[in-house]
Parts: C-alpha cells; structure tokens; sequence
C-alpha cells in the first residue's frame, strides 16, 4: 500500500511538473539548501563546555549529539535528524571564531507556540546556568507577515535566531519547507 501511494505521489508531480513546463525535481526541491555549519572553539575550550552542550541543545532543540573524530580531534556534532542532514558541528582550532555582535543562525519553525515553548525552555535554563542569553523581540509585522522570534546564545560562539513566520490567508508563499 505504501509503495503504490509513492508511485501515485511520482506519478502526479511528474504530471504536474509536464504541465508547469518543470523538471522533475525542481517540484520536489529548491536548488540550494543548508546542510551544516561549522563553529570553532579556542584549542581546549571545547572540552571544558561538551557535556552542558550537549544537555542544552539536546534538551531545548531535540538535537542529538555525537563525538566525531575529524582532523586530529573529538569534534562535537548536534543534529536534527538521524539522517545527519542538517548539523552543527563543533571544532576547535588556533584561529577560532569570535562574534561579539548578534550574528546569527535563524532556525525556523511552523507555529508561534512551537517558538513561545522554546522560549519557555531557555528561560528555565537561565534560571539554572546564568550563561544562557536571551533576547526577546516584539512581533515584527511587515505587510501580511508577522515574525515572532527570540535570539538565544549559550556557550557557542553565536546566536541563534528562534523564529516562525505567519502569514494573513491567502498569502504564504507557494514554496516551503517540509521534512518528512
């Protein structure tokens, strides 16, 4: 049953992609997309912070963490999914990142609460590890878009931009994102 409705699926983009004059696989995927981010550590800074990492993003974002080993170290990689297809991975090196301003990695998500329960969560981290940074942001309202976010940063050289986009009826844009 499942194999059929994945042919039927094939079978009516690939129509659908004839129609709109497409090829195939531009229905099913932009051209680019983000696979990881790498963010570097002072030689030794790493070690001193892997565990609480690892609780934090495990705990607050759902990613999972696992040591690799790559150019003569323990690196540190936080996932989103099992398949391993979007990652930050963690490194330390002589020459090292330095961001003293808000620069940032925007993670996006489908509704306001999925965004107001993350903010829930940092807000009970800092209560515990004062090392955790928030910054809160009004609703950002441009046209038909509204933008709810929060930025967040504990213990990795940037921020994180934690957001969702909602859009008055009728006007989301034709193409998003959906993992499945």
């Amino acid at each position: 049953m499942r194999v059929s409705r994945g042919i039927e699926l094939c079978e009516s983009l690939s129509v659908l992609a004839q129609y709109e004059s497409l090829n195939f696989l531009e229905v099913l995927m932009p051209k680019l997309r983000f696979n990881h981010m790498e963010l570097t550590f002072p030689k030794g800074e790493l070690e001193k912070v892997r565990d609480p990492i690892r609780e934090f993003y495990g705990e607050v974002f759902e990613m999972e963490s696992l040591d690799v080993p790559i150019l003569g170290q323990i690196g540190l990689l936080l996932r989103t999914d099992p398949e391993t297809s979007q990652f930050i991975l963690l490194t330390e090196q002589r020459k090292h990142l330095s961001s003293p301003g808000f620069d940032h990695l925007g993670f996006l998500y489908e509704t306001r609460e999925e965004v107001d329960t993350l903010r829930e969560k940092c807000a009970k981290w800092q209560e515990k590890d004062p090392r955790v940074q928030i910054k809160d942001y009004e609703d950002i309202v441009n046209g038909d878009m509204t933008v709810r976010a929060f930025y967040v940063r504990y213990l990795l050289p940037i921020w994180f931009d934690i957001q969702t986009a909602e859009y008055a009826n009728g006007t989301a844009p034709e193409k998003t994102w959906r993992y499945q």
